[in-house]
């Protein structure tokens, strides 16, 4: 049989661990695997950067100039291609970056030897999109332009294919398919490739797609078929669940349909299999979650992506716990892990096309699965949905962030309007002001070091608070507490959060934090931290009174209500106290 033509493979090595859990290797571990990946001899691409790795490392307390720069070198020597994972707008996080803060980034993660920018916008609105293209080819980086893939009504091939040509023209030099959530069908996925191929023979198109629902491997080889030059691989003992088919797999199978496929080294693939595993066994495995190792049909109705899939399952069990309080003082019947995952899905199949059908990648999969359980909550305690929205959540269907596909519900149409909030069509990166100047004051006032290329400068400027606390040594320590409480629990030395929350007062109420953030306690009208002192044990509120405030680490700042109102039996946090999504901040006594 004539061989079809060749096919390059990338390893998704960052992609791997997000999807799995929270954290990254160390340094010293990237320097370990590195020499490894390079002798299985079957990648021309390697993922050495990107969303949430930098992050994820200053809350480890490592500084991730040193880690990126020393994962990258060992590729670079030997001619592998590296590449990051960009959010456009958000750049490396989940909010929005001033211009001069992202096109400092690219100058960054060049210097850094980081090759390919992978720029996506989770709306795939290019005006997101194309600044990042020219800031990308100034900096002498290879500008990939990616199509966030999801099948809706109006996703089709030939509404991506049009995405496409504008981004090419652009400036875009190879297409990214970005099937983050594994649900865009496999035929669809062929044609769209074609579509572009056909018109932009000389444009490298990449296919990413995860394992999650089950149907990757058939999209690859749609995609190879059609055109298709490179696609996205993991290895054990992170392959397949809610990350990436097995490299072993996608070249047995590619290589059996006719298509020239580089050889595998499977010493050397074994060898970067037991070094993940022992990473895993040494620390990170306290932080991945056991269902993300597992694939889920139920992925293809709510279309959630494997990457925040950790993130999801923390943040449930801390609702999950509240929520059968709820049922449980009402006389009804609470609900089993399977029967809130299943919930949970079929709320964000029910939120995702009325807030116009943003495809779930970050920072919008978390916002529409953060109002997904907010609903799940306030429908238990009889509040109705779309009650306990924050900025962001409502900054997505307002079109601060850019355009949504599809038209917003009128019932969130109405309740805006009702609220004061105005709908905007204006370019998303106008509406940010630039920072690098304070930021640079800020350097100059702590005597910090700006780092080679300015990367201490970029480091504060794109992640201030944990960049902050990671030079206070606050990070180091409270990684290491959260490490013990992890080996704790999984001893079985701590109680399980559903045990804490049974104990705790059979006839009250929690009051559950929305968001993840700050809290401060206010009571006479000033500003969010006027008040040093916690509300006093007795306290009575009213239905939906101003319990407290909680200042997101993106400097939003979220009011809390007091739930159904009574007499305040517990304070669970203090004055400035850091909570997470679904912590639990108080209990209220409900009036007889």
């Amino acid at each position: 049989m004539a061989k079809k033509k060749k096919i390059q493979f990338s390893l998704l090595y960052r992609d791997m661990w997000q999807s799995s859990g929270k954290f990254q290797p160390r340094k010293d571990q990237l320097e370990r695997v590195a020499p490894a990946i390079i002798d299985m001899g079957c990648f021309q691409r390697v993922e050495t950067n990107g969303g949430a790795f930098e992050q994820v490392n200053l809350l480890a307390g490592e500084n991730p100039n040193d880690a990126v720069r020393a994962f990258c070198k060992p590729f670079n020597e030997v001619g592998i291609q590296t590449h990051m994972l960009d959010r456009g707008l958000n750049a490396l996080r989940m909010y929005p970056v001033p211009d001069d803060v992202r096109e400092l980034m690219y100058k960054v993660k060049k210097a850094q030897g980081v090759d390919i920018p992978r720029i996506f916008c989770g709306l795939n609105d290019t005006r997101n999109i194309i600044p990042s293209i020219k800031w990308a080819k100034k900096a002498g980086m290879i500008p990939q332009a990616t199509l966030c893939i999801t099948t809706s009504p109006i996703h089709t091939a030939e509404y991506y294919a049009s995405i496409a040509d504008e981004l090419i023209a652009a400036g875009a030099e190879e297409i990214a398919l970005k099937d983050m959530a594994g649900i865009g069908q496999p035929a669809m996925l062929g044609k769209l490739t074609k579509l572009i191929k056909t018109k932009h023979p000389e444009i490298i198109i990449e296919y990413h797609g995860h394992s999650g629902p089950g149907l990757s491997m058939a999209s690859i080889l749609e995609v190879c078929n059609n055109g298709a030059d490179i696609i996205d691989t993991a290895v054990e003992p992170l392959s397949w669940g809610k990350v990436h088919p097995d490299i072993i797999s996608v070249q047995s199978m590619l290589k059996h349909e006719g298509f020239e496929v580089a050889d595998i080294n499977m010493n050397a693939y074994m060898q970067v299999r037991s070094l993940t595993q022992e990473f895993i066994d040494d620390w990170l495995g306290y932080f991945i979650n056991p269902q993300n190792r597992i694939m889920s049909s139920l992925l293809l109705g709510c279309g959630l992506p494997g990457g925040m899939m950790g993130s999801m399952m923390a943040d449930l069990a801390g609702i999950h716990g509240v929520i059968n309080k709820t049922l449980k003082a009402k006389g009804e019947a609470e609900l089993s892990t399977d029967e809130i995952l299943v919930k949970l899905f079929d709320e964000v199949a029910y939120v995702w096309p009325r807030v116009g059908y943003p495809p779930l990648v970050t920072p919008f999969s978390q916002y529409v699965k953060n109002i997904a359980l907010m609903n799940l909550l306030t429908l238990a305690q009889g509040k109705g949905r779309f009650s306990m929205m924050d900025d962001s959540m409502w900054g997505m269907i307002l079109g601060k962030s850019g355009k949504v596909p599809g038209p917003i519900d009128d019932e969130l149409v109405k309740l805006a309007k009702e609220k004061g909030k105005e709908f905007t069509d204006a370019d998303p990166h106008t509406l940010i002001p630039n920072a690098l100047d304070d930021f640079r004051k800020e350097m100059k006032d702590n005597n910090w070091d700006f780092g080679k290329d300015d990367e201490e400068l970029f480091e504060l400027a794109m992640h201030p608070e944990q960049y902050r606390n990671y030079k206070s040594g606050a990070a180091k320590k409270n990684f290491l507490a959260d490490l013990q409480k992890a080996k704790d629990a999984k001893l079985g030395a701590t109680l399980t959060p559903e045990q804490v929350a049974e104990i705790k007062h059979a006839k009250a109420d929690p009051v559950v934090s929305p968001v993840k953030g700050q809290l401060f306690w206010e009571f006479g009208g000033g500003d969010e931290a006027a008040s040093t002192s916690q509300p006093s044990i007795g306290r009575e509120y009213e239905e939906g009174e101003l319990f407290c405030f909680v200042k997101t680490p993106w400097g939003q700042t979220q009011e809390i209500g007091a739930a159904l109102g009574g007499k305040l039996v517990e304070v669970c946090v203090k004055q400035g106290g850091f909570v997470n999504r679904g912590d639990i901040l108080g209990y209220i006594e409900r009036k007889a």
